[in-house]
């Protein structure tokens, strides 16, 4: 059937860079295209014939889940896998209510992304561990029955000190985009 086409989407380029090296790395697959939004995706997609679209949770102009949910209605044959840096369970489980068909984490090895890839196309569904894991605990009711994550409640107390979202970044070594998803979570 030919190399399995994925779409990549996230606005950082050095990471899209990174994931077409590891991706052509392998004969069965390579990357037919790139967006770095919402938007960029949905205009890119109407004009490729595409069977993975691999997506961050944090986009400029919406988030992951918004996107899975207009991919998802306009190519329901369309794989999505979610590769993030977040792992709060709550995210987790909200997108994977819709359906998709692998969740990832960026600081998962390069084996883990070309075996999750792999999984997708043979029809499986992929987490990776630590993600099952999350999954797991909250089964066996080990998860806190928390309204806000650890990192939130760091935010949040910085809020209270009336820090900008600049400040909090600084603070925390995470981008002011990472803080703005943060605030609207909490």
């Amino acid at each position: 059937p030919g190399p399995m086409r994925i779409f990549l989407t996230d606005d950082h380029t050095l990471l899209i860079g990174g994931l077409i090296k590891i991706i052509h790395s392998e004969d069965d697959m390579e990357v037919v295209g790139t967006a770095g939004s919402v938007k960029q995706t949905m205009d890119r997609l109407t004009q490729l014939k595409v069977d993975l679209l691999i997506t961050d949770y944090n986009l400029p102009d919406g988030d992951g889940l918004g996107l899975v949910q207009r991919v998802k209605r306009k190519y329901p044959e369309l794989k999505v896998m979610v590769l993030s840096m977040h792992d709060e369970a709550h995210l987790v489980k909200e997108i994977l209510k819709e359906g998709i068909d692998g969740y990832i984490l960026k600081k998962d090895s390069h084996s883990e992304l070309i075996s999750a890839i792999r999984a997708i196309r043979d029809d499986k569904m992929y987490l990776s561990s630590e993600i099952n894991n999350l999954l797991v605990k909250g089964l066996m009711g080990k998860e806190e029955p928390r309204l806000l994550t650890n990192r939130e409640r760091e935010i949040l107390t910085l809020i209270a000190k009336e820090y900008t979202n600049r400040e909090i970044a600084e603070e925390l070594f995470i981008s002011e985009r990472t803080v703005e998803t943060h605030r609207k979570n909490i």
